[in-house]
């Protein structure tokens, strides 16, 4: 005969049991969540299949047409490393990317520091507030406004070298190499305001009773930011940099097509991972390949999650991701 005691003993052997049956309403509210879960990101892997083969689109339907496809084994992933763009949209997409990793550090916790220092509270939520505006904007509109100031004839800034200053017009999207300081100015101005305010958060967690203790051994507020903020800060700097390295093959779309009106004059410089896939399948309409690059993107970038968070382990344990 099972006894109550028994049938608790045995539920407390099996702990994951246990928890579901003692939190079963709460887990019955995550099966919407975890259906949604499945269906949008975990069912589609099984499309990464077409990374291996020569995919060709039949008048039946695509599930049959996947399968009757020719297994091309890692064709793909050999074409575009030996292509004259392999090399260049990886520099592409990681220099522009580590570029931005150290600029969201370097301007990002300096104007959340900053804004935590303003006596008046009311000025400082204002500046968050403009800051924080244009993360609001859709790169489409950010386009508009980068050409307005880099439009060759009606640009604002072209207007006011030729004016005033008497000089030539610039041609903004002909010349690849403005653009390694353009995109990152955009970047940053668009992303700025967010970032900061998940270091403000960072800051207002740290104990007051530090800054107390401080003061009373007579440091200043550089002595303190420096011996007190920033270290505090460290852990969710690690953090927040660890998963900007998970995407560092991910570049922004709408930054790099958007904004650069897709020149080809550009590409040299502009033409990064994301933007070399959409344009192969729009030209080519090579969904194999495409898949094989996007695959290639999300492989490495796991790779570099993870040693990044091996590395940060060896050094300290108590700052890493997981």
């Amino acid at each position: 005969m099972i006894t109550i005691s028994s049938l608790q003993s045995r539920l407390k052997s099996r702990p994951l049991l246990h928890e579901l049956i003692k939190n079963r309403t709460l887990f019955l509210m995550l099966v919407p969540g975890l259906v949604v879960l499945l269906l949008n990101n975990y069912l589609p892997m099984f499309g990464v299949v077409l990374a291996f083969k020569d995919f060709k689109m039949s008048s039946s339907s695509f599930i049959n047409s996947l399968f009757t496809s020719e297994w091309v084994g890692w064709e793909n992933f050999k074409f575009f490393m030996d292509s004259s763009y392999g090399f260049q949209i990886t520099r592409n997409t990681i220099l522009f990317n580590l570029l931005f990793i150290v600029l969201t550090l370097v301007t990002a916790v300096p104007a959340a520091i900053v804004l935590n220092e303003l006596k008046n509270r009311r000025l400082a939520k204002m500046y968050q507030t403009a800051m924080f505006f244009p993360q609001f904007l859709s790169w489409v509109v950010v386009a508009f406004l980068a050409f307005a100031f880099f439009s060759v004839d009606a640009g604002f800034i072209n207007r006011f070298i030729m004016n005033p200053l008497g000089f030539e017009s610039i041609q903004w999207y002909t010349h690849p190499e403005y653009w390694i300081f353009i995109l990152p100015l955009v970047s940053i101005w668009k992303s700025l305001g967010y970032n900061t305010i998940i270091y403000i958060a960072g800051i207002s967690n740290i104990d007051v009773e530090l800054y107390e203790a401080a003061v009373i051994d007579g440091a200043g507020k550089w002595k303190q930011t420096i011996s007190i903020t920033i270290p505090m800060l460290m852990p969710l700097m690690i953090i927040l940099t660890l998963l900007s390295l998970g995407r560092i093959f991910n570049a922004d779309f709408g930054l790099f097509y958007q904004v650069t009106q897709n020149s080809g004059t550009l590409y040299p410089v502009t033409l990064v991972i994301d933007t070399y896939v959409y344009n192969a399948l729009k030209v080519t309409g090579d969904t194999s390949m495409s898949t094989a690059v996007g695959l290639y993107q999300a492989v490495v970038g796991l790779v570099l999650v993870l040693t990044a968070n091996w590395v940060v382990k060896k050094i300290n344990s108590d700052h890493v991701l997981f």
